[in-house]
This record gives C-alpha cells, sequence and structure tokens, in this order.
C-alpha cells in the first residue's frame, strides 16, 4: 500500500472513530447503554487502526510515528477495559489510562509536527494532534469523575448494609433482654 494512501485512509479511519465514540459518549435518552458501550467499542477500534496505519506510513522513527503508536496503544487500552469480564472499577480505571495514554501520544505527535515545521501540512498535524490531547484528557479527568462517584456510591451501600446489620443485631440484643428478664 502507497505510504501517501495509507496515511490518509488512516487519518480518516482515526477521524470517524473519533466521532463514533464521541456519539458514544454523549449522554442520551435516546441511545440505550449497551448500544452507546458498542459504539465506544467501534470508535476505538477505528482509532487504533487509524493510529497503527499513520505510524505504519512513517518510513523513518520520528515523534510523529511514535506518538501514534503511543495513541493506538491507549486505544487497544480502552478496548481491553470495555470487553474484558472484569469488576467495574477495573474496568473504569483501564478505560481512564487508556484515554490518558492516547493524550500521551497526541503531545508526543504534536511535538512531532515541530520536527519539519516547514511543511504545510504541519500546521494541521499540530492541530489535529493538540485537540486529540485535549479530548483524551477531557475523557480520562470525566473517566476519574465517574470512577470517584462509583467509588462513593459502592461505599455507602456498604455503609446502609452495615448499618442495618448493626439494627438488626441491636434489635435481637434487646428483644434478648427482654424475654430473659421475664423469665427471671
Amino acid at each position: 500500500m502507497d505510504s501517501q494512501f495509507k496515511e490518509t485512509f488512516g487519518s480518516w479511519t482515526q477521524a470517524i472513530g473519533t466521532v463514533i465514540s464521541a456519539v458514544a459518549g454523549t449522554p442520551s435518552n435516546v441511545l440505550d447503554e449497551e448500544f452507546r458501550k458498542n459504539l465506544d467499542l467501534i470508535g476505538n477500534e477505528l482509532q487504533a487502526t487509524g493510529n497503527a496505519l499513520l505510524a505504519d506510513a512513517e518510513e523513518t522513527w520520528s515523534l510523529d510515528k511514535f506518538g501514534n503508536i503511543i495513541q493506538a496503544i491507549g486505544n487497544s487500552t480502552v478496548i481491553l477495559g470495555l470487553v474484558i469480564d472484569f469488576d467495574e472499577i477495573t474496568k473504569q480505571e483501564l478505560i481512564i489510562k487508556g484515554n490518558l495514554i492516547q493524550a500521551l501520544g497526541g503531545g508526543t505527535a504534536l511535538a512531532g509536527a515541530y520536527e519539519n515545521p516547514d511543511e504545510p501540512e504541519q500546521a494541521f498535524n499540530a492541530t489535529g494532534n493538540l485537540l486529540q490531547a485535549i479530548g483524551n484528557s477531557m475523557q480520562a479527568i470525566g473517566g476519574i469523575a465517574e470512577l470517584k462517584n462509583s467509588i462513593l456510591e459502592k461505599d455507602q451501600e456498604k455503609d446502609q448494609e452495615q448499618e442495618e446489620q448493626e439494627k438488626g443485631a441491636g434489635t435481637a440484643k434487646i428483644s434478648i433482654s427482654l424475654f430473659g428478664r421475664e423469665a427471671i
């Protein structure tokens, strides 16, 4: 496959995947949770494929190539969090870490745009990678807030459960002591 074609195809594949993931991440009353999860999976698969094609289109090692490889690894980490049967907290942590890895890759590729600043397309590459890094960072921040809420909810459930058990034990003690006094 021609490097120019591979680069163009990879860029479009990555962009389409980003849009699909963005739609999946947007709260909706129309799309149910399972459908949005599947959309996010498809979007991340397309992004990983696009990033891998972009990296492969680079014939020599550069920050741009390395950044695209890192982004593909980040997408793969998000995919892992979406498909592997872990507990919810582990899944959320994998998705957060995957988004942070993607942001790191975007930043690395952004730095690569300054290796050849005279090339006209570098302004587009720099802008795209900057937006990608910002977007992935925002996804990670949102994921951290979501994870924090999940942990707080679990802690509240545990506290309520423990409180109910203590009330039950207290009620049993009171009943035993009351019935015990009547027997005397």
